[in-house]
C-alpha cells in the first residue's frame, strides 16, 4: 500500500513519514460533536500563544524544522500562519467538511504537515519519493504545477498527489462521498516518530468522533 524509495531515504536520512488508512468513514458537512473540539482546541491554542511574538512561535522544535526545509525553497510554512491566525487573530479553523476538519484540527494542535486522499480514487501502491523538478500535477485549486526539484512527494500510479511546497492534488482530494480515506504527514528532519505517530493517533480519534464504526487499515510512521 505504501512504498519509500531508496532516493528518499538517501536524501532524507533523518525524516519521517506518516500514513493512516481509515475504513468505513462519513464525511458530512458538519458535525456537532466535532464543532465542540474544535472549539476548545482554539481555545486551547489561544491560551497555550497568548503574549508570545512570532520569533517566540517560531522557535518551537517542530516549526523550525519545517522553516528551515521550506527556507530551501523561499517559501513560508503555510500551517504556521494558520496557526497565528488563530492564536492571535480570534479566526476559526475552516469548516469545510467534517474529515477535512479532523485534519486540520490535528495540523494547528502538532503543527504537522498533513494531506487527506480519498482511498478509493487511489491507484495504489503509493510511493515516496523526491522530486527531479521535471514533474508536475494538478493542485488542489486546479492549477497545473511543476516540482521544484529536491522536495518530497507522494505518487500514485496515475501521478503526484501531494508534495510538500505545494500540497495535495485535486484528483484525490477527500469528497463528501468519501467513505474511505488516507491520511499522510511529511515530517522534515528534526521530527522524531514518536512526534509523528502521536499526531495519527489525534486524526484517528478526530475521526471516530465522527465515524464511531470507521476502522483502521494502516497506521504506520516511516524513516
Amino acid at each position: 500500500m505504501f512504498g519509500v524509495t531508496s532516493a528518499w531515504k538517501s536524501t532524507f536520512p533523518e525524516a519521517h513519514a506518516g500514513v493512516l488508512v481509515m475504513r468505513d468513514v462519513i464525511n458530512p458537512a458538519h458535525h456537532p460533536e466535532l464543532e465542540k473540539h474544535k472549539t476548545e482546541l482554539e481555545e486551547q491554542l489561544r491560551s497555550q500563544f497568548s503574549g508570545q511574538d512570532r520569533a517566540a512561535m517560531s522557535s518551537l522544535p517542530i516549526l523550525q524544522a519545517y522553516n528551515t526545509y521550506y527556507r530551501r525553497f523561499k517559501k513560508t510554512y503555510h500551517v504556521q500562519l494558520q496557526l497565528e491566525s488563530i492564536a492571535w487573530k480570534g479566526r476559526s479553523i475552516p469548516s469545510v467538511s467534517a474529515l477535512v476538519e479532523a485534519m486540520f484540527m490535528a495540523e494547528m494542535k502538532n503543527m504537522l504537515l498533513t494531506a487527506g486522499h480519498d482511498l478509493d480514487i487511489l491507484r495504489l501502491p503509493l510511493i515516496l519519493d523526491v522530486s527531479k523538478g521535471t514533474e508536475s500535477y494538478t493542485l488542489l485549486r486546479g492549477d497545473e504545477q511543476v516540482l521544484k526539484a529536491g522536495d518530497m512527494m507522494i505518487s500514485d500510479r496515475r501521478g503526484i498527489i501531494s508534495s510538500i511546497v505545494y500540497g495535495p492534488d485535486q484528483r484525490t482530494q477527500i469528497t463528501d462521498g468519501t467513505r474511505n480515506v488516507v491520511f499522510s504527514v511529511y515530517a522534515p528532519p528534526g521530527i522524531n516518530e514518536l512526534t509523528v505517530a502521536q499526531h495519527l493517533q489525534d486524526i484517528q480519534e478526530y475521526v471516530m468522533v465522527i465515524a464511531p464504526q470507521a476502522q483502521v487499515e494502516l497506521f504506520k510512521v516511516y524513516g
